[in-house]
């Protein structure tokens, strides 16, 4: 935890930044490096009944860590994805917050 997963960014863009993001968030999230989760979602988005192209879209999955920590990691995730696929590109970021009492790692919650 926290599970990253990426829509409308190439699996070749997301390997590396498995590794650029955990080191620049690790320390804001104050997690070990193992807990940390890359996702990539084949999707296809659409508009007006056409396939569309669609900008980058990473939903972060996590245990809450308060808006200053969630501003600064929304940050980093832009600014590494904007280094990857083009500094003009729109980013979408959206955090989840999960529950520890609803998240089971073998059969226990946190």
């Amino acid at each position: 935890m926290p599970h990253l997963r990426f829509r409308a960014v190439e699996p070749q863009t997301v390997q590396p930044l498995s590794k650029s993001l955990i080191d620049a968030l690790q320390p804001h999230m104050d997690c070990p490096r193992e807990d940390f989760t890359f996702e990539y979602i084949y999707t296809t988005f659409f508009h007006e009944g056409e396939v569309s192209p669609a900008y980058p879209f990473v939903e972060v999955l996590w245990f809450d860590r308060g808006q200053k920590v969630q501003d600064e990691v929304a940050k980093i995730i832009t600014h590494q994805v904007r280094g990857m696929v083009g500094e003009d590109i729109d980013v979408a970021v959206i955090f989840t917050a999960l529950n520890a009492s609803g998240y089971y790692d073998n059969g226990e919650h946190y």
